[in-house]
């Protein structure tokens, strides 16, 4: 089964008088998404920079265009995309 994993990395330098609010509805979107099933896992980096997803039985696009609706994207310094192929 393949997967799409994201590094998400914030811009910790210039966060928003707002961050709150948007941590706030960041994790009511990730709740959101492993409801519906397609988000697999979501990792905190130990920075706490920024977070690690793993999406399952979605196409990059589709991933990307997902990302694009999160508040934390507003204020990220980097996102990466990974396609993966799940040996185990």
């Amino acid at each position: 089964m393949n997967r799409v994993q994201v590094v998400l990395t914030l811009n910790m330098e210039n966060l928003p008088s707002n961050f709150p609010e948007l941590l706030k509805q960041e994790q009511e979107v990730v709740a959101n998404w492993k409801l519906q099933g397609f988000l697999e896992h979501l990792f905190l980096r130990e920075a706490k920079n920024g977070a690690v997803l793993i999406f399952k039985d979605m196409e990059e696009e589709e991933v990307k265009a997902l990302m694009e609706t999160l508040p934390f994207y507003k204020i990220k310094k980097s996102v990466e995309y990974f396609n993966l192929i799940q040996q185990f």
